[in-house]
């Protein structure tokens, strides 16, 4: 009985000799271009790349760490108090930024999601108040409320005040309001209250801050507010 395969070795139909060398480029080719596309794929629909430039979120974020965001956060996946956030500079919060220099590694890792694009003006922060939220500082125990109801806050940076200037604010549909970390390092909302209250546009979130991926000895998770808000109803209407 004979098989297919038999043909190729029968000295009457001699077998074509495959080139190994065209065979691994091929094969490298073909590694690359699926990396790519899985790249591209888990950057416009996942994750992607950011760098902290300034200490407004320490501790919790330190200068020059390297995070990657969950971009599925708004979308299937709901915000929420206490949930850092990635957003674009819409209402110019930042001064403009010279342009910085690149090269073909950069380009290539920039392009494929792997490091942040340093062209984009981003903000990253933390949401303290969700559509129809009403946020207030300072109550009498000089803590923050919401709703009403105080906030104890254990991702403030040490030695901070919920906030050194008192405000109301309660947020609009389609909005946030969200403050840094720092507290005493951080032009948030607070301080952009003449560009459209301060509030940020839900629309303008490009997800949640999920993970620190660099320096290796800080890789792990960036926490929420789990447990902060716990207590705080939803707004009335």
């Amino acid at each position: 009985m004979s098989h297919a395969s038999d043909a190729a070795a029968t000295p009457d139909r001699p077998g074509k000799k495959r080139n190994p060398v065209w065979a691994a480029i091929r094969e490298v080719l073909i590694i690359v271009v699926v990396a790519l596309v899985i790249s591209l794929v888990v950057k416009t629909f996942f994750f992607r790349a950011f760098y902290i430039p300034s200490g407004s979120m320490e501790q919790t974020l330190q200068v020059n760490d390297r995070i990657f965001a969950n971009l599925l956060a708004p979308g299937p996946f709901d915000l929420s108090r206490g949930d850092v956030v990635v957003f674009r500079d819409e209402e110019g919060w930042l001064p403009p930024i010279a342009p910085t220099a690149t090269n073909p590694v950069t380009e290539f890792f920039t392009f494929v999601g792997l490091v942040p694009d340093p062209s984009n003006q981003h903000l990253i922060k933390r949401i303290i108040g969700m559509p129809g939220d009403t946020v207030e500082c300072c109550s009498d125990n000089g803590k923050l409320t919401v709703n009403g109801v105080e906030i104890t806050e254990p991702y403030i940076y040490p030695g901070d005040n919920p906030s050194d200037t008192e405000f109301t604010a309660t947020v609009p549909e389609g909005k946030v309001w969200v403050m840094g970390d720092h507290r005493g390092a951080s032009a948030d909302s607070r301080f952009h209250e003449d560009l459209q209250g301060g509030f940020v546009d839900l629309a303008a979130v490009e997800g949640r801050a999920a993970v620190i991926s660099w320096p290796l000895d800080r890789l792990g998770g960036i926490p929420g507010g789990d447990g902060v808000f716990a207590q705080v109803p939803a707004p009335a209407n």
